[in-house]
This record gives C-alpha cells, structure tokens and sequence, in this order.
C-alpha cells in the first residue's frame, strides 16, 4: 500500500506540495520536482503527474494551500481567543513565514511565476485566498466593506514581507520580521483614522452613492 492509495486527488496534492516544494529548491517548478517528491513519498509518478495536471501554477497552489492547512491545524479559534486581532494576525504571518523557512530558493522561483502575466489573476486569487484565511483564523466577521478592504491590505502586505524574506540573510529573519512589524503599525494607524472618518455608527459606505458622486459631483 502506498500514500496515494488512501488519498483523494485533492489530499494527495496537500500531502505531496511540502515534497516538491523542497525538490523546487534544485528543480525549480517542474516535472522532475514532482518525480522527486513521488519517489520520496512512495507514490507512483504517473499517479503524482496527474494530480498536476496544469504545471507550475498548480504545484505553487498546492504549496501554499498546504501551508494554509498547516496554519489551520496548528490554530484552532480557542488557541487565538485570548490575544488582540493584531498580535492573531501576526502570529499567524509569523507562522507562514518560518513554515517556508529554508525554502527561500523555491519561493523566488514561484514569486517570478506567479507574476507572469498569464498567471495574474490566479496569484492574486491565491492572495485574496491566503489572506481571507487568516482573517477568519484571527476572528474577523465584517461583511461590508471591511470585509474587502481588510484582505486587500492584509494581502499586499503579506506579499511585501514575502519579498523581503526572501533575500533576507540576517540572523533569524530579523529584518523581515521589523519589516512586517513596521507595515502592521502602518495598517492599524490606517484603521484607526479610517474609523474616526467614517464613523461607522452613522455612516455606512456605498458603492453605489460613490459611484454616482464620481459621475454626479456635488456643485
């Protein structure tokens, strides 16, 4: 019996992505990265191919959905509970970043893909995604706007601090980790004057209102 025998397509992707994001280091996003993590793992590399069946994108998709799994499993709500929203959300940024750690060459090489142009639109899902995630591990619960604006900015800040870590040499990642620090400062003093503008116990934001004041402008 091997891995893949007890395992549907989906799990044999979470199960096999920490493999070939290891082989990726040396072979880059390919099919010999797969092949090596197969072999490793007692799969058949015909059965491992054909959970991959859409190339590069879909091995960096699996690797960072394995990370998301492994941030989940390792964070239950409770285990979160007792901190403010910003130290949850550090944390779990923290964990991302040392779940990868010692793979820096692998993750260059998925960043350079994933900013192909044909690959846009399915990075930034995988950010929005990566993002969401953890908002909802942190207990986050809007639905207006917040909702949006909280992933978006959360997402590109994640993105930002992936870029530093990944030529950061410095003992213990310590310029990533005061890059991060820096950039959740700058976002929780953007909350704080976004509340005292908005006032959200009076006023309430409208796309539509804003939309019609672009094209309709107060005289």
């Amino acid at each position: 019996m091997t891995l893949a025998d007890d395992l549907t397509v989906d799990e044999l992707r979470l199960a096999l992505a920490p493999r070939i994001a290891q082989a990726a280091v040396f072979d880059g996003w390919s099919a010999e990265a797969v092949a090596g993590a197969a072999a490793q793992a007692g799969v058949d590399p015909d059965v491992a191919a054909y959970a991959f069946p859409d190339g590069p994108m879909d091995l960096i998709s699996a690797w960072i959905a394995s990370v998301d799994a492994a941030m989940f499993a390792k964070f239950p709500p409770e285990s979160l509970a007792e901190l403010p929203v910003h130290k949850r959300v550090r944390q779990l940024l923290v964990f991302r970043l040392e779940a990868i750690a010692g793979m820096e060459e692998a993750l260059r090489r998925a960043l350079a893909i994933m900013a192909m142009p044909q690959n846009a639109a399915r990075s930034l899902k995988l950010g929005w995604e990566s993002a969401d995630s953890m908002w909802r591990l942190a207990g986050d619960t809007a639905t207006d706007y917040n909702h949006y604006t909280k992933r978006a900015t959360l997402g590109a800040v994640y993105a930002a601090t992936l870029a530093v870590f990944v030529d950061d040499k410095s003992e213990g990642k310590a310029e990533t980790l005061a890059f991060l620090d820096r950039r959740l400062a700058g976002i929780g003093r953007f909350e704080k004057f976004k509340t005292q503008i908005l006032r959200p116990e009076v006023e309430h934001f409208s796309v539509a209102r804003f939309l019609g004041r672009l094209r309709y402008p107060a005289r």
